[in-house]
């Protein structure tokens, strides 16, 4: 008998008919809702008021403001991009809006000072928030720069451009006049519906239409494709250029939301608003399970994971750890997402491997 010449993979054991590679990729692909548990499970027994009724509100906007960023962010990596300029987004449509409400628009030539209404407000923002994440995709696809480069210099662009706006000042008590008609942009971030914060809404409702458009729509198939293998995408027909840019101004738009959502809550706006957001947002999508090389995820493991960030944040501020501390923290959840999601991608691989092994 001719001895085989590839070597075949060893079988894993089995334990009553599931394999420890089963068991092993169970624990990988839920780890977001594992660690959302022992989560909980920690603060609440280190601080019996963590649940609280008052506690889970003030969390629950936390978590709806990295969620809305981690949905936009999810769409990036899904192509194998990132982007950096989430958070100094956040801070520039912040600024805008606060300037309209405060300082409305200045016509020098007609000598008169225009003070839109809280929608146009909101409106105009959003449409400033998506164009910068346009300008993004653009440079990406248009020039082949990396997305790092180039979202990492539209960070300093928007935080440039949010400083500008008032020098470096704040606009504050930003509620409008009645008398001007621009009243009413408090509600956004204070307002109820059902007892429940707008935000949160908000938030339910990005989520929804985030869901369908990545599981039921040509686009969501279209943004996997890029990510698993661009050059098959491309041949298949994906309009690669385009797509990228949609998904940056996705991001821009779900940033310039959360701008307005946190400068509502505030009732001022300062140019220093977003800082590091970013990296909680990339923290939340890797963590519920998307591939930072794309391809693979979802925004249901998003959700789960903005859950686990706004927790843990608001638990360690609950006790009393330093905000130092809470940057180390933070940032070994962050290493930890990424090795677990290189685990799991060497993983998926060797199983691909053993069952091409199989078949020959």
């Amino acid at each position: 008998m001719e001895q085989e010449s590839k070597v075949k993979l060893a079988q894993p054991k089995k334990i009553r008919g599931i394999t420890k590679t089963d068991i092993l990729q169970f624990l990988l692909r839920g780890r977001a809702f594992i660690a959302l548990i022992l989560v909980l499970v920690v603060f609440t027994s280190l601080s019996p008021q963590f649940l609280s009724t008052g506690n889970i509100v003030i969390m629950s906007k936390h978590v709806a403001i990295n969620a809305l960023l981690a949905i936009g962010m999810t769409f990036i990596i899904l192509t194998g991009g990132i982007d950096l300029s989430v958070g100094s987004i956040v801070g520039l449509t912040a600024m805008i809006a606060g300037g309209l409400i405060n300082e409305g628009i200045m016509l020098p030539q007609l000598g008169i000072i225009v003070y839109p209404h809280t929608w146009m407000i909101i409106v105009i923002s959003l449409v400033v928030g998506t164009l910068m994440g346009t300008i993004s995709g653009v440079i990406i696809t248009r020039f082949s720069v990396a997305p790092f480069i180039a979202t990492l210099g539209m960070m300093y662009v928007a935080r440039g451009f949010a400083g500008l706006r008032n020098n470096g000042y704040t606009f504050a008590n930003i509620i409008g006049r009645p008398d001007y008609g621009n009243t009413g942009f408090e509600i956004l971030g204070a307002g109820n519906f059902l007892g429940i914060n707008y935000s949160i809404w908000i938030m339910a409702a990005f989520a929804l239409v985030a869901y369908i458009v990545t599981s039921r729509l040509p686009f969501g198939r279209h943004v996997y494709a890029i990510g698993g293998n661009e050059r098959a995408a491309e041949l298949s027909g994906v309009r690669i250029n385009r797509t990228k840019v949609i998904v940056y101004s996705i991001s821009g738009f779900c940033s310039a939301m959360v701008g307005l959502i946190i400068a509502s809550q505030l009732v001022a706006a300062h140019p220093a608003t977003g800082e590091t957001f970013e990296m909680n947002a990339i923290a939340a999508v890797v963590l519920g399970g998307t591939s930072l090389a794309g391809g693979r995820g979802s925004i249901g493991g998003t959700l789960i994971g903005a859950f686990v960030i706004g927790v843990l944040g608001d638990g360690l501020v609950m006790l009393g750890v330093s905000s130092f501390w809470q940057n180390v923290i933070k940032g070994a959840v962050i290493m930890l997402a990424v090795i677990i999601d290189q685990v799991q991608a060497r993983m998926q691989e060797r199983i691909a491997l053993q069952k091409q092994q199989e078949m020959k």
